[in-house]
């Protein structure tokens, strides 16, 4: 594909950290990236960071091959009417809101469009997102390689059937909230001990982030490495038998069905 811009309607959190993703990567320069905003601090902050050219959402939907919907979904009724008669036919639409399916978008541009759903998250703004990605029949396999290759140049990406972004929003897209929730515990647990914050985020940090690339390098079952922790008789073992006693897992399952659930209503809203 010709090395055109890569437009974000929207500059909050999530647009940010792709940019900053693709950027670092060098998957794209930051002249070839514009960005609207209705918050000037945050479109001065961008043009300071990371290069990147910004405009109001016209001038950056004409312009856009790739166009990314970075604005909250209650909005998707306001931005696209705006900008759907300046939309080339040949851009690549782009949405990373939860609960708007790919035809609810087509049906907000008012007609057929290439349009590709991505669940991305936030952990793009230090190059380990975790994307999942579906398109629709107007979209090419080399255009959705194309969309898949920024994904990877800030973490990972998967292809999934769009029936399965609820599961992804409760899994990868939301998750990073539990995971700094738990890292703020473990963290707590240590200081009480006697250990200072500073030093206690870092271990539980690093324990957290080496734990998921043992899952993500050896390939084995979590609770095979879990094991493997577990010595008999353990200190390990002891802080699992709690966990299980308080309902640790029941709990995180529950709390990502509900994020799931949750991403289900806001589709039928």
């Amino acid at each position: 594909m010709e090395q055109q811009t890569i437009g974000f309607i929207g500059a909050g959190n999530m647009a940010s950290a792709i940019i900053s993703g693709i950027i670092r990567a060098g998957a794209a320069e930051g002249s070839r990236v514009m960005a609207s905003d209705p918050d000037a601090e945050k479109r001065t902050a961008l043009e300071q960071a990371y290069g990147i050219r910004t405009g109001d959402n016209r001038q950056v939907a004409e312009s856009s091959r790739i166009l990314f919907l970075a604005v909250k979904p209650a909005v998707y009724g306001t931005v696209i009417p705006e900008i759907r008669d300046f939309v080339r036919e040949d851009t690549i639409v782009v949405s990373i809101a939860a609960g708007q399916t790919l035809d609810a978008v087509r049906r907000l541009f008012g007609g057929e469009r290439k349009l590709i759903r991505v669940m991305p998250n936030t952990p793009a703004l230090v190059g380990e997102g975790m994307s999942a990605v579906c398109a629709n029949d107007n979209v090419a396999p080399d255009e959705l390689d194309t969309v898949c290759g920024l994904c990877r140049s800030f973490g990972r990406c998967v292809v999934v059937p769009e029936s399965m972004m609820h599961a992804v929003v409760g899994v990868s897209g939301s998750s990073p909230a539990y995971a700094f929730l738990f890292l703020e515990a473990l963290a707590d647990a240590a200081v009480m001990k006697g250990m200072p914050r500073p030093l206690a985020y870092e271990c539980a940090a690093q324990a957290l982030a080496g734990s998921a690339k043992m899952v993500l390098e050896t390939g084995k079952h979590p609770g095979e490495l879990k094991d493997m922790v577990c010595s008999p008789g353990g200190t390990t073992i002891e802080a699992v038998a709690v966990l299980e006693q308080r309902g640790f897992r029941s709990a995180v399952i529950d709390a990502a069905a509900a994020c799931a659930d949750k991403s289900e209503k806001m589709e039928r809203e």
